[in-house]
């Protein structure tokens, strides 16, 4: 059975309709507050051995609206076992729109474990475009290195 070169075109064309992302042309998002959970790794485990590689890691929230500001109320850093390490925040941070604020925790403070986690809370008293927040991570050592970013994800919203 001989297929016409303009059905094979058409059945190329609808395989890549199916496989572009089901947000392409989307409005961005908006809330008012967020409580978000945000992955990272203090280490990872690596080689034959599996030993601990340890990770410096960077907490970044971006604000991406261009005309409205965020408060961050509280950024909270969690070990691997869900015991509270350290409240990274004394009082409310304004980041204003499209800026970014950041914690960084180098990679000799390995306490986190490979479960380590933030939990970030911002609020707006009115709907903004939802920042993202992401822990960036990364380690070298002689010749090797490694780099990898995690999404946060959103467990409460209003």
């Amino acid at each position: 059975m001989r297929i016409s070169p303009l059905r094979g075109i058409a059945a190329v064309l609808f395989a890549l309709l199916l496989a572009s992302p089901a947000t392409a042309g989307s409005l961005p998002r908006t809330a008012k507050s967020q409580k978000v959970y945000v992955p990272a790794y203090a280490h990872i485990y690596q080689g034959v051995k599996g030993r601990p590689f340890n990770l410096a890691i960077m907490l970044s929230i971006r604000n991406v609206d261009d005309a409205k500001s965020i408060t961050v109320t509280s950024i909270k850093y969690y070990d691997d076992h869900g015991e509270l390490l350290k409240n990274h925040l004394d009082a409310p941070l304004t980041i204003g729109p499209m800026g970014t604020s950041e914690i960084y925790l180098p990679d000799r403070d390995a306490h986190g474990g490979s479960g380590a986690n933030f939990v970030v809370r911002w609020s707006s008293p009115e709907p903004v475009s939802v920042p993202v927040i992401q822990a960036v991570m990364i380690g070298t050592a002689s010749t090797q290195g490694i780099s990898f970013v995690c999404d946060g994800v959103v467990l409460e919203e209003d």
